[in-house]
């Protein structure tokens, strides 16, 4: 049963012309130009949270602020299924001073729970499904509760495809930048789609250039 929720979910990735968010050894910075990097940070502004997987966190450690523009910087909100993000990550550091929510399943280790949450980590679990993603109604139910009403969505391949399977995305903005990776960490993967005619459709509301980038902004059918 889907859990009820009322957070406006916007989902913003920047790919490659085919497709791909990183190269294979994983490096993403940077895909698109710098004008699209300050769009990013006005889209943070305008959320109140901003949540990522702990792939990203591992690999560009980031603080996830909009530090390019003024204005208050979002919630940020870890997928952390293991708990196995780790106490000297920037994220953790800055958790006095920026609100901070991790999810992570059920009997995660509990030290490190206790270490992150003397750092000023909110910890919240939520089951796991049969492919061993977090449920995504769930941590949409656990947002709402603690009052967050939009939701930026950054990625990176796993949680995308988290929330496209989940069916709770209400917006995209798509960056494609024109360079070709060939072999690279695709931007979705599976959301279970084997006919054409399931495919996820959506409407494009606007479709802008900056700089050698084309930003597109779609809106899923209601």
């Amino acid at each position: 049963m889907t859990m009820a929720h009322s957070v406006e979910v916007t989902l913003a990735f920047a790919q490659s012309l085919d497709g791909r968010i990183a190269t294979l050894s994983g490096q993403s910075r940077w895909i698109s130009g710098e004008n699209t990097l300050r769009l990013a940070h006005k889209l943070r502004k305008s959320h109140d949270g901003i949540l990522v997987g702990i792939g990203t966190v591992r690999r560009d450690d980031p603080e996830l602020t909009c530090r390019l523009v003024r204005g208050a910087s979002p919630v940020r909100v870890v997928l952390d299924t293991g708990l196995s993000i780790s106490p000297e990550s920037r994220i953790v550091g800055t958790s006095q001073d920026r609100r901070t929510v991790v999810f992570c399943a059920p009997r995660a280790d509990q030290n490190r729970a206790e270490e992150l949450r003397a750092r000023g980590v909110q910890l919240f679990e939520v089951r796991v499904d049969e492919d061993g993603n977090l449920s995504i109604d769930e941590v949409l139910q656990v947002l709402t509760s603690e009052g967050l009403r939009s939701l930026l969505v950054e990625g990176g391949s796993r949680v995308i495809t988290s929330f496209l399977r989940s069916g709770h995305v209400d917006r995209l903005v798509v960056v494609t930048a024109p360079i070709i990776i060939g072999d690279g960490i695709p931007a979705v993967g599976d959301i279970g789609v084997r006919e054409l005619t399931d495919a996820l459709r959506l409407r494009t509301e606007r479709i802008k250039r900056m700089g050698s980038d084309l930003v597109w902004e779609l809106r899923f059918y209601a």
